[in-house]
């Protein structure tokens, strides 16, 4: 078991940016059309705004605003699958026999976006990328709050996923529509995260569990339940 507090959080997906829309949206949730809309990060100057995918402009939406005022602050950078489309343009090149862009495939890697975030925010303090499978928000969890037992006064916690190409649908069904959620955690005992063994198999979520979490922080439920494998993760607010 372990316990932390979320002091706050920022959410984007598209069409989805303020708390009304967010709490709109968990009242009634939908898939999102498919959409090219990307957040707005004019905050960043023309030039670095150029380097980023959709992918990371989601990451720095919801990031940014949380990490105004807090220097050095750690940040654990959560994605399952990653820069699909960048990936998935490097492999149609390597099919084509064309020659790769260095620029795209240094952009490409999964840490690309916490390599970002340093350079753009000056910012030299610990940071993680992980690419868990479909409890990788948990397995955050476990190394935020590792680092506010170590120390750290708040911990910057950010989960994004991109809609793949098209033809990884076959593969790919948890991303129903991309999003990006942000929590800035710091030490308490507002919450707990429990794991268990699972007694037997768990129908999933219909949601990705960063938006059902999302949902249990917008309404007045206390309990949080995510299955994954043989693992039952249980997320319980005390307060």
């Amino acid at each position: 078991m372990i316990n932390f507090n979320i002091a706050q959080w920022r959410a984007w997906a598209p069409g989805l940016e303020s708390v009304d829309d967010w709490q709109a949206w968990s009242r009634q949730p939908v898939a999102l059309a498919a959409s090219d809309a990307a957040p707005d990060v004019s905050f960043l100057p023309a030039m670095q705004r150029r380097r980023l995918s959709r992918l990371a402009r989601m990451a720095f939406s919801v990031a940014w605003p949380l990490a105004e005022g807090r220097p050095d602050l750690p940040l654990v950078f959560i994605s399952r699958h990653g820069e699909t489309p960048r990936t998935f343009e490097i492999l149609k090149d390597l099919a084509a026999d064309q020659p790769l862009s260095p620029t795209q495939f240094s952009l490409s890697v999964h840490n690309a976006v916490i390599g970002l975030w340093s350079i753009m925010r000056g910012e030299t303090s610990e940071m993680t990328a992980l690419a868990a499978t479909g409890d990788g928000l948990e397995h955050g969890m476990l190394e935020a709050v590792a680092l506010l037992n170590e120390g750290a006064p708040a911990v910057l916690l950010v989960i994004t996923e991109e809609q793949p190409p098209q033809v990884y649908a076959p593969w790919v069904d948890d991303v129903p529509f991309p999003y990006a959620v942000g929590l800035l955690l710091t030490c308490g005992d507002d919450w707990q995260l429990d794991l268990s063994s699972a007694p037997a198999p768990m129908a999933g979520s219909d949601w990705p569990h960063a938006l059902d979490l999302l949902r249990t922080l917008l309404s007045n439920d206390t309990t949080c339940q995510h299955a994954w494998k043989n693992r039952l993760w249980t997320w319980q607010r005390n307060r």
